[in-house]
């Protein structure tokens, strides 16, 4: 029997899955990921730390290999996970700085550099980029202005992924995808840009080689062998950015296939033959980068999401919760309690960062329309709705910007098991939202993109028509939608409205 791995290194857990070659899942493995907090002084700084991402996913690939009767039948694995997070290593593969999470806000003033010295126009029209504080190249530039020394001692800057990839096989190498997250990629050479390196004055020999997603980069050793039961010798190919492996089993390589990504971040893609990297483009938010298929770009609209409701879980949930645990089910059931509208009650999704339509890092969240008689099911149902107006805005500027039009949105990531969300999504987009019967497409992606590396799928196709399977779709409510479409321009005025107070608290409290 030829098994592949998939490994998926989120913001929540870090996985391991086990397909067959038809892509159903043999095993699997699971650890939490850690944010830490550890700067007493910058209570807002946050990381993550080498030792608990290798560890736990080492952990997790445990858990899943010794469920398989004989590990020799995983022919190949790929890693893929979030992208922008990297950690400096030295010439003997010691890290020397925790990984710098996407969640930290502490490269804003590099930002505001890159705006005035390079500019939001050069970067998008030889990377593709929006401008995030948290992009790759913005945590070098604050490595060298605080902690110099240790960028001297640096061999490479490895970003997540590669960074697992090592400690698997000992090569420091880097995919397209990833490399797209650095604001360092040129996308029509698909090489490192000589330019923008040269303006930022980043060294260059801190950036490990780009190659092609799907690309075999070495073997198992054995000290990875032992501490997480992978065999000896077992191909390690390159995997890519998480929501671009998610794209592999539901046929978004396709330019007709729109996909919508709802986990820690939502995102909607679509795939193009060429970038289309023009100020036109970018000034709607959106992001152009090489897809993990081969000889594809996508493009792609996004901003933060399910976060937002596990902050609600975490902070509020609790108190309906006799063991201790919010759960999910009965959450979601106060939100679809809650009538259409929330009770007048509107949320903006902006409490890490605005994303596509508009890029603004000092945006805040905010509730809006609160009044005496509002309950707890309508604040849940309002972050939920606020979620859904945000993928209409992304819907809309794909629209505008590149004529992307979708007649449905094929969805995957853990909130598509959450029925009333999907269903709510149909309302306020007034699209149909197709949720194919798969588990962990972010993994399966990467362990396809082994399967393809070592020969066991020819491409992307020829992969997709082995693993797909559909599943549900969600048609929306006329009546609800119509409502929702007149509650739109409402929610279109919630940002340019609180951006002045939410810039002055962000100032006072968060720069």
């Amino acid at each position: 029997m030829d098994y592949l791995a998939g490994i998926d290194l989120g913001s929540t857990s870090l996985k391991c899955v086990i397909y067959d070659l038809a892509g159903n899942v043999v095993a699997s493995g699971s650890r939490p990921t850690e944010r830490c907090n550890p700067y007493p002084a910058h209570p807002e700084w946050t990381v993550w730390q080498p030792e608990q991402i290798w560890g736990s996913t080492a952990a997790a690939i445990k858990q899943a290999v010794t469920k398989l009767d004989d590990p020799r039948d995983i022919k190949a694995v790929a890693v893929t996970g979030m992208g922008m997070d990297g950690v400096p290593i030295d010439e003997k593969g010691n890290w020397l700085y925790p990984f710098i999470s996407w969640h930290d806000p502490r490269t804003e003033p590099q930002l505001r550099w890159w705006e005035n010295h390079i500019g939001v126009d050069k970067t998008f029209s030889i990377g593709g980029n929006t401008l995030w504080r948290f992009s790759t190249a913005l945590r070098l530039l604050w490595m060298a202005e605080h902690e110099p020394g240790i960028l001297d001692r640096t061999d490479k800057w490895l970003l997540i992924e590669d960074f697992l990839n090592f400690i698997l096989c000992g090569r420091r190498a880097t995919d397209y995808t990833m490399a797209s997250c650095t604001l360092l990629f040129d996308q029509h050479k698909r090489d490192w840009s000589e330019e923008i390196i040269a303006q930022s004055g980043i060294d260059r020999r801190l950036l490990c080689d780009a190659y092609p997603s799907g690309t075999v980069l070495g073997k198992v050793t054995p000290s990875a062998s032992q501490a997480t039961g992978l065999p000896v010798a077992t191909p390690i190919v390159l995997g890519g950015h998480d929501y671009l492996c998610s794209a592999l089993p539901v046929g978004a390589f396709k330019p007709a296939v729109v996909m919508d990504v709802t986990g820690t971040w939502e995102i909607v893609l679509a795939t193009i033959s060429e970038p289309i990297l023009t100020p036109q483009v970018q000034k709607l938010g959106v992001t152009v980068e090489t897809h993990v298929a081969r000889d594809t770009y996508a493009v792609w609209g996004g901003a933060v999401a399910s976060d937002m409701l596990e902050w609600y879980r975490k902070e509020y949930g609790l108190a309906h919760q006799s063991l201790g645990k919010a759960d999910w089910d009965d959450l979601m059931a106060q939100a679809a309690a809650s009538p259409a509208g929330a009770r007048g009650v509107m949320f903006l999704p902006h409490m890490s960062t605005a994303g596509c339509p508009v890029v603004d890092t000092r945006s805040l969240g905010a509730f809006v329309g609160l009044s005496n008689f509002v309950q707890r099911g309508d604040m849940l149902r309002a972050i939920i709705e606020g979620l859904d107006y945000q993928v209409l805005d992304i819907v809309t500027a794909l629209k505008t910007s590149l004529g992307i039009c979708p007649d449905r949105l094929v969805a995957v990531g853990g909130a598509t098991r959450n029925s009333f969300w999907m269903q709510n999504k149909a309302d306020i987009t007034g699209l149909p939202i197709e949720v194919p019967e798969m588990v962990e497409t972010t993994a399966l992606g990467a362990a396809i993109l082994a399967g393809i590396g070592v020969g066991l799928y020819r491409n992307a196709q020829d992969a997709f028509e082995c693993v797909y399977k559909p599943g549900k779709t969600y048609q929306p409510d006329s009546q609800l939608a119509s409502k929702y479409a007149a509650w739109y321009p409402i929610y279109k005025q919630l940002y340019p409205v609180l951006k002045p107070v939410s810039h002055q608290l962000y100032n006072q409290f968060i720069a």
